[in-house]
């Protein structure tokens, strides 16, 4: 096993084990792992009493934050006609038709979300193979087929996160950085918290949020008491 830095085992010292925190306790300890001299994302992880493997109890979404992630997202877009000039006027990175389909066949994806009109679809249809795998598959359940461009552009400069249950039950997100105050942080996590106890199927029984934990980049990992 691979020996922990110094830094890593003073900051297990400090972690609290699995003792769950008020939410505010939590942010506050997540804070003080904030050593390094990059700004580390927070991520929240949410294990879920669900039956991942039947469809009807699936947990998926999509959240503007209120303090955004902290993170420059980088959108293209799929449009023709009227459509381009709204795309590159809501601040679109790159806007294209086959020539930016081309593009990325031959591996050159630089944008972390992607869009299209629906009369677009016939060009990106065939990307699929390309942008499924990376989750950049625009898809109208997530809002990425759509003539809302500009609507939609702006919601992800402004910190949309999305987000689907794993096959273990559990749902993750980025909520921000280690610079964001501790108000900012629990803000967004609670917004989080709410939304996704929000889309509980109906068909998944007993206790729904079984634990949440919330961490950084290089932190361990802080569990947060369930309201």
């Amino acid at each position: 096993m691979a020996k922990r830095s110094k830094r890593m085992r003073a900051m297990a010292e400090n972690a609290p084990g699995k003792q769950p925190l008020s939410l505010k306790e939590a942010v506050k300890v997540l804070k003080g792992f904030n050593t390094t001299k990059f700004d580390q994302s927070v991520e929240i992880a949410m294990r879920l009493g669900i039956n991942p493997k039947q469809a009807d109890q699936m947990v998926r979404g999509s959240i503007v934050l209120p303090h955004g992630i902290g993170k420059t997202v980088r959108v293209a877009v799929f449009a023709k006609g009227d459509k381009i000039d709204e795309a590159k006027a809501a601040g679109a990175d790159v806007v294209g038709g086959p020539e930016l389909a081309a593009e990325i066949k031959a591996g050159n994806i630089n944008f972390d979300v992607c869009i299209a009109t629906p009369d677009m679809m016939g060009v990106v249809g065939p990307l699929g193979r390309i942008l499924g795998p990376r989750g950049l598959m625009p898809a109208p359940r997530n809002g990425t087929v759509t003539m809302e461009v500009a609507k939609v552009i702006n919601e992800y400069k402004a910190g949309k996160v999305e987000f689907r249950n794993d096959s273990g039950g559990n749902v993750q997100a980025i909520v921000g950085k280690l610079s964001f105050t501790e108000e900012q942080l629990a803000e967004n996590i609670q917004k989080f918290i709410d939304y996704v106890q929000s889309l509980k199927p109906s068909t998944a029984k007993g206790q729904y949020v079984k634990g949440t934990v919330i961490s950084a980049t290089m932190s361990p990992g802080v569990r947060v008491q369930q309201l």
